[in-house]
């Protein structure tokens, strides 16, 4: 794994080092982002580009695919411009890591099981931008850590905000839940 870049790489043998590691990494930010798989085709591409942009002035201070996942965020939420706001946060069913948003494993049972992801996902694209870029990096298995060097919040920040938005989706979903059976 890279940890920094190494003066004695070239600059295309380093860019195809991160790609290889990260490349999954930045199809699923894609995918969160943009449902439109040939839009996602496009943004990949621009995310690649902006990794290769920036090569020269990466300076070691992370973890090299927490600086990815910050150009992949950033491109994201530049190449959907006005209609960021609005932009619908797509999960898949078998996103590994889909647990991380529930504290409880009832509700992620409920999740699972029932297969309510539709209500998942329209819960999480009533969320801020800034929300639904924690959550999608939440979904990667980042740290708090790590989604603080990328979103550019203190880690106490994006600890209080996960448990609040965790919170507020166990209390919709469970409420959803309660409406349906009645």
């Amino acid at each position: 794994m890279i940890k920094t870049i190494s003066m004695k790489e070239n600059k295309e043998e380093q860019f195809k080092k991160i790609i290889d590691e990260n490349g999954g990494r930045i199809l699923r930010i894609c995918r969160y982002y943009n449902s439109n798989p040939e839009d996602q085709k496009d943004l990949y591409q621009e995310i690649l580009i902006n990794v290769w942009k920036s090569l020269d002035r990466f300076r070691g201070d992370s973890k090299i695919s927490t600086w990815v996942y910050r150009i992949a965020v950033n491109t994201s939420l530049n190449f959907t411009g006005k209609a960021y706001k609005h932009m619908k946060m797509v999960v898949d069913k078998d996103v590994e890591n889909l647990n991380v948003l529930f504290d409880d494993d009832e509700t992620n049972m409920k999740v699972r099981f029932e297969s309510d992801l539709e209500a998942l996902q329209t819960q999480l694209n009533l969320m801020s931008v800034i929300d639904k870029a924690m959550i999608s990096l939440m979904l990667e298995g980042l740290s708090t850590r790590e989604i603080a060097d990328v979103i550019g919040l203190t880690e106490t920040n994006i600890r209080v905000k996960i448990h609040r938005i965790k919170e507020q989706l166990r209390l919709q979903l469970t409420t959803n839940s309660n409406s349906l059976k009645n």
